[in-house]
């Protein structure tokens, strides 16, 4: 039988990741920084924090060993300690939608209309296949820094914000395949919903770059 007490600690240490995965706006962080690296200001801009917040939820996050930082000058940048990381929160997003019928109620609310109305969507393999075959224009909606992180091989990036102006860099006779951050991005189907109302034939990837990554499929990166 082992000690109770080093057991009881054990655990303790177990449970700071869960402690750390305990809030909302945690997650949201970990989600933003699976697509690449960030300041906190950018952070704090695009989950909508203030920079005290949002450099408080990134120390706890950090103390539990789920993020790391890199400074370059004045500037620090975090990013996941790894991508194992990465792979944990895809997984509590799996178990969370498997276990709380809330999940799914709130993803529905959030990603489509009002009426109730989805966006087609394709696979990870029919993208591929469409790609290939010159069938399809593949299109990341996402903000720019995200785009030069890392990316599908191939894909044309025009961020959400300026589709709507940019509508002619795009063929108006092949599909459009766009894609975003993941499964629970809104991105992809903003840019669909704004492609088909300009007649344009457009669909989404069912999922995005953080399950692309995790399916170790490739990747091209443009940061420097």
């Amino acid at each position: 039988m082992g000690d109770a007490l080093l057991k009881a600690e054990l655990f303790e240490q177990l449970a700071r990741v869960g402690k750390a995965l305990g809030s909302g706006k945690r997650l949201e962080l970990l989600d933003l920084l699976s697509q690449g690296p960030r300041s906190v200001a950018d952070l704090a801009a695009t989950a909508g924090l203030g920079l005290t917040t949002a450099s408080m939820h990134l120390k706890t996050l950090r103390e539990a060993g789920l993020v790391a930082t890199t400074r370059k000058g004045t500037t620090i940048r975090y990013r996941l300690a790894g991508e194992d990381v990465a792979a944990l929160f895809a997984q509590l997003r799996a178990v969370a939608a498997a276990h709380l019928a809330d999940v799914d109620v709130a993803r529905t609310r959030y990603l489509r209309t009002q009426d109730g109305e989805d966006t087609e969507q394709i696979g990870r393999d029919e993208l591929l296949r469409r790609a290939q075959a010159g069938e399809a224009v593949v299109l990341d909606v996402r903000p720019v820094p995200e785009f030069a992180a890392g990316h599908i091989p191939g894909a044309v990036s025009i961020p959400l914000d300026e589709l709507p102006d940019r509508l002619s860099e795009l063929p108006a006779d092949v599909e459009i395949v766009a894609y975003c951050r993941g499964a629970y991005c809104v991105l992809a189907h903003d840019a669909v919903r704004l492609l088909t109302a300009h007649g344009r034939r457009a669909v989404r990837l069912a999922e995005g770059m953080l399950e692309w990554r995790l399916a170790n499929q490739p990747v091209t990166a443009t940061a420097s």
